[in-house]
């Protein structure tokens, strides 16, 4: 009988482990060869599935998670009832007002747009005022701009502050180039700054337009015109006599003198745009405002006179259209004082006599 030592067990195991190591070898050479993961996408799909996919979300759910206002209304308890579609970005946009102590309450809204809506507010008691009046802008989703492509040529944008964006700052200017969530709503700041800006300059020229308070990225807080009760109504909810209307006209041509001195062109001027109230007037809405240096500044200055010269004749008071928006405009871009001077005495003249 043969003997089998130890040693010899120990080769054969060895032997053994090199024949099942090559094996093997050549095994996983076929497995990766035939692997169906290689060949087959529906079994890479199977071990590697997609996301699953989150459906977009309904109109409904969207205006409840607007409408949540956990939290924020919290000592901001307001006397109006905002709808649901309202109530979310309506206390977002004005709890920085209640948080500066100018405002305590929300009493009304007294005008609805599709751009944005006007509420009355009771002012803080440290103000020193009684009543504001709030524009709030709607959430992007709620607000139908109008195509401002004509009124944005030749002017620069504008940031939450109120100052010009530098074309280095590179990161906004390319967000705003490829119209991106970030880039419209840099727009949108921008829109309502203007609207700021524009009544701070012509308030302080004392032009007759609402005094601005603060502003923010959704919100101006300015003077209210009106009472407790009623906001003062537009000139086309009213109808006035000659009497009436005559001093109103005049006072309207002063204004316009003022926003043309000061390179202001209103953009969308008419008897909607015009709030009357115990005899004086108020210029209101001017986020299109445009200057000079846009290529359409005429025309749409040329409109502007001839839809409140539309408004005046309904109240029997002629007056060229034409003639008056040339007039005001070559005042505009006189080159002397002295002609300047002239111009102006010419045209009080023709005003007195017309009177």
């Amino acid at each position: 009988m043969s003997r089998i030592h130890l040693s010899d067990m120990s080769d054969y195991d060895d032997q053994s482990n090199a024949h099942f190591s090559n094996s093997l070898g050549d095994y996983e050479e076929y497995e990766a060869e035939f692997d169906p993961l290689r060949h087959d996408r529906k079994a890479r799909r199977r071990r590697n599935p997609k996301p699953k996919h989150t459906p977009k979300k309904q109109a409904h759910q969207v205006i409840e998670e607007i409408a949540d206002t956990d939290g924020l209304e919290a000592g901001f308890v307001t006397t109006y009832t905002p709808g649901l579609f309202e109530e979310g970005w309506l206390l977002e946009s004005l709890r920085t007002f209640y948080d500066q102590a100018l405002i305590s309450d929300v009493l009304a809204r007294v005008k609805g747009g599709k751009e944005a809506n006007v509420y009355r507010c009771k002012a803080h008691p440290t103000a020193g005022s009684d009543l504001f009046a709030a524009k709030v802008y709607r959430p992007r989703m709620f607000r139908n701009l109008r195509n401002d492509k004509m009124y944005r040529e030749g002017r620069a944008m504008l940031n939450a502050a109120g100052h010009e964006i530098k074309k280095n700052e590179h990161r906004l200017m390319r967000a705003i180039g490829k119209k991106t969530s970030f880039g419209q709503e840099v727009a949108h700041t921008s829109w309502l700054m203007y609207e700021y800006v524009t009544l701070e300059k012509l308030h302080q020229a004392g032009a007759d337009v609402p005094k601005p308070i603060v502003a923010n990225e959704n919100a101006i807080l300015m003077s209210y015109c009106g009472d407790e009760h009623t906001a003062a109504p537009t000139l086309s909810e009213i109808q006035l006599d000659y009497d009436e209307a005559l001093p109103i006209f005049n006072r309207v041509l002063r204004n316009l003198e003022i926003m043309v001195k000061h390179d202001v062109i209103h953009g969308d001027l008419s008897a909607y745009n015009i709030l009357y109230w115990e005899g004086s007037i108020t210029f209101i809405d001017f986020p299109q405002v445009v200057n000079g240096q846009n290529p359409n500044a005429r025309f749409i200055f040329n409109r502007d006179v001839a839809r409140v010269c539309e408004y005046f004749a309904k109240c029997g008071i002629e007056r060229d259209p034409v003639q008056l928006a040339n007039r005001l405009w070559q005042r505009h871009f006189a080159k002397r004082p002295a002609d300047e001077m002239a111009d102006l005495s010419r045209f009080e003249d023709e005003q007195a006599e017309a009177e």
